[in-house]
């Protein structure tokens, strides 16, 4: 499955990230912090973003770099993406 970033300037919805953290575990973290959660599967993962954001596939984002999940206050929340060295 080939995911793709949500089309610009469309107002459905927020993009959700899914990546590997650093220890390896599959990472789900929508981009305002509203959910997210960590899971041992892509397979997993994906379903839960699938579930959590209505169904919208074109709105998921696989990204290759390390992210993790940050517990924040919904003003503060944001995703976090590591350099990978």
């Amino acid at each position: 499955m080939k995911l793709v970033e949500y089309p610009s300037g469309s107002s459905d919805g927020s993009t959700v990230f899914v990546g590997k953290n650093r220890f390896g575990n599959w990472v789900v973290r929508e981009q305002n912090g509203i959910f997210g959660g960590l899971f041992a599967s892509r397979a997993q993962a994906l379903k839960y973003a699938l579930c959590e954001n209505g169904q919208h596939p074109e709105a998921i984002l696989e990204v290759s770099r390390e992210i993790d999940v940050f517990y924040r206050s919904p003003h503060e929340a944001k995703i976090g993406a590591i350099e990978q060295g």
